[in-house]
């Protein structure tokens, strides 16, 4: 799932980065960042209907232009001029002025941000039947996807929510596969971005047990045993609380160097139990 085809043509929007909008060979269609910001705006939620008032809002926030429906307008015809110019000419989307309103008519799969959130559902239900091969496919495909910041470009009040929501489904899914990948000794694999978000996020002990199981798994007792009194010291400094029972327990099991957390399932969150 690629994008959106109308007899051999195929269009890409990219929000998951700087945002674009590609052909099926990669080519960048050139637009304006006024007019990036109205494919965001409509992409975000792709066929679905969005008030003058929640583009306007989501475009330009409190910098709107002193006519902005009528700005609305003239970018929503040169949107339309770009997605019906794609490859041979065929059109690869269009934008539907509806009264009130617009809707972006597409291929949900032609935004890349449906694609990452379906291909996200997908290997969910591929670990709840246990085919972990297969969960960690989709996980690394939806990955892929990503590009740098999401929404990358516009700074209004929507798409900083949105950024903040589009963030944490990446880091979500970052830890979703580090467990499956985890559960098929892939630690090392798995090492460097866990002591990245560790370093992001020190008070997050999902992100703590992952590490101290892949370090623990990869020879490393001393370092997964600093790494929780890392963490517990920020709890208690922080928070003034102690870690989890999830976390203690991982703890002790690698003070006791627990042969069943050596190789294979569970997963770390089921580790207490």
């Amino acid at each position: 799932m690629t994008g959106t085809h109308h007899r051999g043509t195929c269009v890409n929007v990219q929000l998951l980065g700087c945002i674009e909008l590609r052909t099926d060979r990669g080519d960048r269609v050139s637009t304006s960042p006024a007019v990036g910001a109205l494919l965001a705006a409509l992409a975000s939620s792709p066929n679905t209907f969005v008030s003058d008032e929640d583009v306007i809002d989501r475009v330009w926030d409190d910098a709107a232009p002193t006519y902005p429906r009528n700005a609305l307008y003239t970018l929503a015809t040169r949107l339309r001029k770009a997605l019906h110019g794609l490859g041979t000419g065929e059109v690869a989307g269009d934008v539907i002025r509806r009264r009130g309103g617009y809707v972006l008519v597409i291929d949900a799969g032609a935004v890349d941000a449906c694609r990452f959130r379906a291909l996200v559902r997908q290997a969910r239900g591929a670990v709840s039947r246990e085919e972990d091969e297969q969960a960690l496919s989709l996980y690394e495909e939806a990955l892929s996807l990503w590009h740098g910041d999401p929404l990358s470009g516009i700074r209004t009040g929507w798409a900083d929510g949105a950024r903040v929501t589009l963030r944490h489904e990446w880091r979500a899914a970052v830890l979703n596969s580090a467990e499956v990948g985890l559960r098929l000794n892939r630690h090392d694999d798995y090492l460097p971005q866990l002591h990245q978000l560790a370093s992001q996020h020190p008070l997050d002990e999902r992100v703590a047990g992952l590490l101290m199981l892949a370090l623990h798994r990869s020879g490393r007792q001393d370092e997964a045993l600093q790494c929780f009194h890392r963490i517990r010291s920020e709890l208690v400094d922080g928070l003034g609380d102690e870690p989890g029972r999830d976390l203690s327990v991982l703890h002790e099991r690698i003070l006791r160097r627990d042969e069943g957390i050596r190789t294979g399932r569970p997963a770390p969150h089921t580790l207490a139990s």
